[in-house]
């Protein structure tokens, strides 16, 4: 299939685990002449992922109708399906999600506002009320969302991601810990930073940690966001050395502005379509050099 003449489609099915689920969805694709990219699926306690990328021949496919026998396929499995059509001309629809830190949030919505990002910041999402003012300023939708139970935040967010039509999830120091159940419905299109150079101090605390540990140097890691909490594919990192007479809150500090260029610079490469992802390990594509 000629690469400008196909049509990729990602299918994300979550639900209860039981059997025939992926043989009836692979099935599916391959009547409607569609051919598998990849696919990856998991359990957790009895809950049951999918992710699948198939592509199409633009030409022959039919959106309305593959969509509708979708739907109706999900219905007789008794799983929740999400279906994400990446369409190379459209402008990406970008959701970030914050806490009370505003420092990679505002880096992002200023990269935005001179040009550095191409996409359209669609909706940002809060667990706190904090930035609500920043988003007023940049006139972009705001969310507080804040459940004591994750999985009931996750619900009404799902619901606001569709509607926004979210292409890709930044997570600006978003300090609330995603389920599978949410995860699994965007495979590979939500990014975190995280204030370490993982796979060191993973978790809370990680400025805290690396002060008491005696570190020397101190970074921070952009990486895609999976089930397992910090152990995402790395996409990149940033570090600086410690200087003497450092404290816990200097070392922040010094973090927080590396955090947002760091960040930045990840949401960047994704939107440029410049990563690749294989078996769990991200590459770089470079830029092609003019001639």
């Amino acid at each position: 299939m000629n690469r400008n003449d196909r049509l990729l489609v990602e299918v994300t099915v979550v639900g209860k685990d039981r059997k025939g689920v992926v043989a009836d969805v692979t099935n599916f694709i391959f009547k409607n002449d569609g051919n598998i990219e990849q696919i990856n699926q998991n359990v957790i306690s009895g809950l049951f992922g999918m992710q699948l990328e198939a592509s199409f021949h633009h030409h022959d496919f039919k959106k309305k109708l593959f969509d509708t026998e979708l739907k109706t396929l999900a219905k007789k499995l008794h799983m929740e399906v999400k279906i994400h059509y990446q369409e190379p001309k459209r402008l990406k629809n970008i959701a970030i999600f914050v806490s009370k830190e505003s420092h990679c949030l505002t880096k992002l919505l200023d990269a935005k506002a001179t040009g550095e990002i191409n996409a359209n910041i669609a909706v940002i999402i809060a667990s706190d009320n904090t930035t609500n003012s920043i988003a007023e300023k940049y006139n972009i939708p705001f969310y507080h969302i804040m459940h004591s139970r994750q999985t009931d935040a996750e619900d009404e967010i799902l619901d606001i991601m569709d509607r926004h039509n979210v292409d890709l999830i930044v997570l600006g120091r978003y300090m609330r810990i995603l389920t599978p159940n949410f995860v699994w419905r965007y495979p590979d299109r939500i990014i975190n930073i995280h204030p370490s150079l993982l796979p060191a101090f993973p978790g809370a605390y990680a400025y805290v940690q690396a002060y008491e540990r005696g570190a020397k140097i101190v970074g921070c890691t952009a990486h895609f966001v999976t089930e397992d909490l910090d152990q995402g594919p790395i996409i990149c990192q940033e570090s600086f050395r410690i200087r003497q007479g450092d404290t816990v809150e200097s070392i922040k500090r010094r973090g927080q502005k590396l955090e947002a260029v760091t960040l930045l610079r990840a949401v960047t490469l994704c939107l440029e379509n410049r990563i690749e992802l294989n078996w769990g390990r991200v590459t770089i594509k470079e830029t092609e050099t003019r001639k």
